[in-house]
């Protein structure tokens, strides 16, 4: 199945960049470092999410809209009273070009929901603040490992042929290398 080896395939490239955001998360000490933290994902998944927007099917992932991230990071970004910035473009993103690189990203973007209860947990204690600025890490609550399993399927049903596979595999990895170098770029 094609998440299985999206798993594998970019292990490397999110191990790397998962070390440099937990170490980010673990360091941070107040609400203001925590609103600069969702400023770097604000712009990342921001810029990301319109480019994905640009050629998704709704047909391919029906909850798509339900699964776009930069509305919670606005909200908790407001919540905190902290500004909104920029979102990324050009070469700070990776090409998304047609649903197959769409795809790729969107494996990035979902699967950092898998984490997020952890890290709001860890930032409610760490800050002592309330859910209102944690919805972005909260994702979809109880309901993440079911949105989860659900995009793993339409993903797994979308690539046809092992050149297909390659295309989103190859996105995906791109999307973990330029979200690093986002990270580093702009902390």
């Amino acid at each position: 199945m094609l998440s299985e080896k999206l798993k594998e395939a970019t292990k490397t490239n999110h191990q790397i960049l998962e070390k440099a955001l937990v170490g980010k998360l673990k360091a941070v000490r107040s609400a203001a470092q925590y609103a600069d933290l969702l400023k770097l994902f604000y712009g990342y998944f921001g810029g990301l999410e319109m480019n994905i927007n640009k050629v998704i099917d709704p047909n391919l992932l029906p909850d798509n809209a339900e699964r776009r991230k930069t509305q919670a990071i606005a909200d908790d970004l407001q919540a905190l009273g902290a500004g909104i910035p920029a979102k990324a473009d050009g070469d700070a993103l990776p090409a998304i070009n047609n649903h197959l690189e769409a795809l790729g990203a969107l494996y990035v973007i979902e699967g950092s929901t898998l984490g997020g209860k952890i890290i709001s947990k860890m930032m409610q204690q760490q800050l002592n603040i309330g859910p209102d600025a944690l919805s972005f890490f909260a994702s979809y609550g109880d309901d993440t490992e079911r949105m989860w399993n659900i995009f793993k399927d339409a993903l797994d049903h979308q690539a046809k042929n092992p050149e297909q596979e390659a295309v989103v595999i190859a996105a995906a990895n791109q999307t973990f290398l330029k979200f690093g170098e986002w990270f580093n770029k702009n902390q």
